[in-house]
């Protein structure tokens, strides 16, 4: 197999971003089977033995994987759980990489899970600093009116968690039901804000992450995110970084 840069595949291992990745190189805190090694040199992803801090990275020269699920209610986006519950890597039954989901969905909600085994595009995706768009539409116990609306889109103090929230677009969709677009994703973020303004969510499903959409996906089902999808996400992470790395 051809040789990779370290960076990278210290990054689609899941370990770190490829910046950190660089750093950890700079460092001295990087070897390959057992040697030091440089910032620019490369290793085989499939043979070699990678080591970040003394801990041994997983491979990355399985296929990359790129998958949007449609998460149901009462299943856990954790790779694995300790009390029996549910989790969403049992819904993929003819997928035999080890993929796991791209940010969270507690278990009360149900929508569009991206499911990946490419480290570095997860990581873009979930840092907060980078404003990425995630969609939801939500149902509440009782009608609000425009004061709600307000409030959600000019921010709300979560005093739990010592924040408030960043300003973002809402829309009501019926008396009870309105569509929020979020660019961070706090613990149980809507949740929270609706509970701060004496609302209780009844239903929350997510319907987007930047331009993939849930679209006709029935709950439970999953399909392999399309070339044109994954180009258009290329171009929202601002850079061609990850189109060389497109597998059919």
């Amino acid at each position: 197999m051809e040789k990779v840069r370290l960076q990278k595949i210290i990054a689609d291992s899941g370990y770190c971003s490829r910046r950190k990745a660089e750093e950890y190189i700079e460092q001295g805190c990087v070897k390959v089977n057992g040697r030091p090694v440089s910032l620019g040199d490369k290793a085989d992803p499939k043979n070699d033995i990678v080591t970040v801090n003394g801990e041994k990275i997983a491979s990355s020269g399985t296929q990359l994987r790129y998958i949007k699920l449609y998460k149901p209610r009462g299943y856990v986006t954790t790779m694995a759980d300790t009390h029996g519950r549910k989790i969403v890597t049992d819904l993929l039954d003819d997928i035999d990489e080890r993929v796991y989901p791209v940010g969270r969905l507690d278990k009360d909600s149900e929508g569009l899970l991206l499911m990946t085994n490419q480290g570095e595009l997860a990581n873009e995706i979930m840092h907060a600093g980078n404003f990425h768009e995630k969609e939801y539409l939500v149902t509440v116990d009782q009608p609000f009116n425009a004061a709600f609306l307000k409030k959600m889109r000019e921010g709300v103090e979560l005093k739990e968690l010592d924040v408030t929230t960043r300003p973002c677009k809402v829309e009501a969709a019926g008396a009870k039901t309105f569509r929020i677009i979020l660019t961070q994703g706090l613990n149980r973020q809507i949740r929270r804000m609706c509970e701060t303004l004496g609302f209780h969510v009844q239903t929350l499903k997510r319907v987007r992450i930047m331009n993939l959409r849930l679209g006709n996906l029935k709950t439970g089902t999953y399909r392999k995110v399309s070339k044109e999808e994954y180009e258009e996400l290329c171009e929202l992470l601002d850079g061609p970084a990850f189109e060389e790395e497109w597998e059919e």
